[in-house]
């Protein structure tokens, strides 16, 4: 045991001494991590949720200015008013997404109120859409709440006459609509409630760069590796009681400590910086660092073990890197690829620790969520040490 601390403390004081290993580590994810919060809106304030709708009034009428106050108290659209465009530059602005819909009021329409016809709107959407759907639905309900409030006040002032005055009636029937007989709340549990307080876009990027650059940060410990073989250092070891498997493990603690230091930082950072909770489950936080460090751990020795020169080091980091990270799901999340991607995605171990640690920041589930990735993180760790310990013993028959 203590030739193995011996030789893991060699290569970690070697590692410690080269730039290489903070700009990969702990600069570089930090940096692109802010970079694309902020590009992403990660660290904007809560915006205005709502749908914006391009608003056009062409009709001079209290009953649209009516129409108008009551979908400005919309939760669901947000009115731009554009007195000044016409319906041929409202079409263009939806068309280019500038805007979610736009809605007219046509000319006539307070009158066809008034006069009991059903009043028409023009509504610019695509319906088939949720956005549209949801502005056609307010849109509809904004109309017919009016509608339903003018028919009571004109019935009630042509029974009642000048004892229900049309003005107080139909001020009356609308405001009901403010507090109707029958509700529908909508509730969701406390976790959900969390969940959706810190679901930005950081809980995909921060997780995805820190496990990117952990890979990337292998060409160093690649590379002290194969300076051990090129000095002859590893030959003269061998010649002592030292066995190789004292030597493939120490290589393999050094790598795992450096990578596991990488994640606490990280999470650290994660959360009380960046607001993504990774500790807000730190048991399951500290399972998937764990698992996830000694999945690349393992990958590092094979890369180690494979690589005879330098440069070989370098390509043999950087490519899994982008392969493995692309394929995984740290630059576009599988979650919006298709089927036959997510499957084929989940070939690299990068998915499965986003998995996991996306379980934890963005659905805010705790311990029992995170073992199914652990396990297939572990299982690739075995499969790259069995690689590892295989290469090395046929390099060193050869």
């Amino acid at each position: 045991m203590s030739r193995i601390l011996d030789i893991a403390a060699k290569d970690l004081l070697q590692l410690v001494r080269d730039r290489k290993v903070f700009l990969f580590l702990l600069i570089m994810p930090i940096s692109f991590t802010l970079l694309f919060g902020y590009a992403f809106g990660g660290f904007g304030g809560p915006g205005d949720p709502r749908l914006p709708v391009g608003f056009l009034n062409q009709d001079d009428h209290w009953v649209s200015a009516r129409l108008h106050a009551i979908l400005a108290d919309s939760d669901v659209v947000r009115l731009e008013d554009f007195p000044t465009r016409t319906a041929d530059e409202l079409m263009a602005a939806v068309a280019d997404e500038q805007l979610a819909a736009a809605l007219i009021i046509p000319p006539g329409y307070g009158h066809a109120a008034l006069e009991g016809r059903v009043p028409r709107l023009i509504l610019i959407a695509d319906t088939g859409t949720a956005a549209g759907k949801s502005i056609e639905s307010e849109a509809v309900a904004a109309s017919q709440r009016l509608d339903s409030a003018l028919q009571t006040a004109l019935i009630v002032d042509e029974v009642a006459g000048q004892q229900a005055p049309f003005d107080y009636v139909f001020s009356q029937a609308l405001s009901r609509w403010d507090d109707p007989p029958i509700r529908v709340r909508v509730t969701a549990s406390e976790a959900s409630r969390r969940t959706n307080s810190r679901d930005n876009p950081l809980a995909h990027t921060a997780p995805g760069f820190m496990l990117q650059f952990a890979i990337a940060g292998l060409l160093t410990s690649a590379q002290l590796m194969v300076n051990e073989r090129k000095t002859h250092a590893l030959q003269r070891l061998l010649t002592t009681a030292t066995a190789r498997v004292h030597i493939l493990l120490g290589h393999y603690t050094a790598i795992l400590t450096m990578i596991l230091g990488q994640f606490l930082v990280l999470l650290t950072f994660g959360h009380l910086v960046l607001g993504v909770r990774y500790l807000d489950a730190p048991a399951a936080a500290l399972l998937v660092a764990v698992a996830a460090a000694l999945c690349i751990a393992g990958l590092g020795l094979l890369i180690g073990s494979v690589a005879r020169t330098e440069e070989q080091a370098v390509i043999f980091s950087l490519v899994p890197m982008f392969l493995l990270a692309g394929l995984g799901g740290a630059w576009v999340p599988l979650e919006v690829t298709g089927a036959t991607f997510r499957i084929v995605g989940h070939l690299s171990p990068v998915a499965w620790a986003l998995d996991g640690f996306k379980a934890i920041t963005v659905r805010g589930l705790g311990l029992a969520a995170v073992l199914l990735p652990c396990a297939a993180l572990v299982a690739y760790a075995l499969l790259f040490l069995g690689l590892a310990a295989w290469r090395f013993q046929r390099m060193q028959e050869h």
